[in-house]
């Protein structure tokens, strides 16, 4: 599933609407910082208030990177958590400042969340030593403001899979935002450094399928509502896949925008849609051979006439093809969701939206 985040230094009215999206998409989680300047700390406390409200009212939990200071001033420490629970706050990243011990006692009354990218397997070994509750144990990577800084893929594949042969379940890591990005630098907040200017369902899609993480947190607060739904759409099981049509037919273009399944034998130069030749029921005047141009990675095909049996089965070209008079190239996947076709395996449903 995919997660939010909001910060204290934003208006009152924009972390609800956070609270409220949150809410629309079925997202129980955000994530904070609790990092807060000595002059302001009323201000703070009185607004850790007022999100504790929210967090009840839209039924979220929120996660707050923490440390030993930031936790003592606002008043509370290790052992007296109660207030900021009854706040909202369902679960503390640790930051620097706090042991492993430390980390092991919290873990017995709230959810603690381990910095996964710097995780040791010493560290690992030494929360066993120390009785910690693995059920309240999550790790999630660090997110990377300056250019330049993130991960590498690999980097990250390793760690995770050292972190599951410790134990631990839960592994979160951070996608940008595809709005207003977060200051001072305002260039995302991506834990993988290829993640920083891309689509965010292709980010998403890439930590879930091929990293090993189990929970993305989009680190800018801002997301377009076109981006969540998306990544709501590939949580549900379906990859939308935007394309630009290449043809006018409309009868025909309306028949195809709709879910389709890849094959289970999936093939290796094309995704075959199974409905196209089981389900759509052809006017033979759609299957007139049109546009056989040569079919880049991306196009959206369809078998004309003259391919006999397979007449009417749509596909998308997972490499570049050369035009063939029999099929009919209706349309491309834009550059930007390209990436999602490696993720459309044997099984897999996807759908075709046009963009213009």
């Amino acid at each position: 599933m995919f997660y939010l985040s909001f910060y204290f230094t934003e208006p009152m009215e924009q972390i609800e609407k956070r609270f409220q999206q949150a809410n629309y998409f079925g997202c129980r989680e955000m994530f904070t910082s609790l990092h807060i300047p000595e002059d302001d700390l009323a201000i703070y406390r009185k607004r850790l208030q007022e999100i504790g409200q929210l967090a009840k009212q839209y039924e979220v939990g929120i996660v707050a990177d923490v440390t030993p200071a930031s936790l003592a001033k606002i008043g509370k420490d290790g052992g007296h958590l109660d207030g900021l629970v009854s706040s909202g706050i369902s679960g503390l990243r640790l930051d620097d400042g706090f042991s492993v011990e430390e980390a092991a006692q919290l873990s017995h009354q709230i959810k603690v969340v381990f910095n996964a990218s710097t995780m040791t397997e010493e560290e690992c070994d030494k929360l066993i030593a120390c009785n910690a509750n693995w059920n309240h144990l999550e790790a999630w990577h660090n997110f990377y403001p300056r250019p330049e800084t993130g991960l590498a893929k690999e980097t990250v594949i390793r760690k995770n899979k050292m972190l599951r042969r410790k134990g631990i379940r839960t592994i979160a890591a951070f996608i940008p935002g595809n709005k207003e990005k977060r200051g001072p630098l305002y260039q995302g907040l991506p834990t993988l450094e290829a993640h920083r200017n891309i689509e965010p369902l292709c980010a998403y899609a890439e930590l879930v399928r091929d990293c090993g993480v189990n929970k993305v947190f989009v680190g800018d607060g801002s997301m377009t509502e076109e981006a969540l739904a998306r990544m709501k759409e590939f949580c549900d099981g379906v990859i939308p896949l935007r394309y630009r049509p290449l043809i006018r037919q409309h009868e025909l273009l309306s028949m195809i925008e709709t879910v389709h399944t890849n094959r289970r034998d999936a093939a290796r130069d094309v995704i075959r849609s199974r409905e196209s030749r089981l389900s759509f029921l052809w006017p033979k005047h759609l299957m007139e051979p049109a546009c056989t141009i040569e079919r880049q990675k991306g196009s959206v095909t369809m078998d004309n006439i003259r391919y006999g049996r397979y007449a009417g089965e749509l596909q998308i070209t997972l490499t570049d093809l050369p035009a063939d008079d029999k099929v009919n190239v209706i349309g491309r996947i834009i550059e930007e969701d390209l990436p999602l076709l490696a993720y459309v395996g044997g099984g897999q449903r996807f759908r075709l939206v046009q963009v213009i």
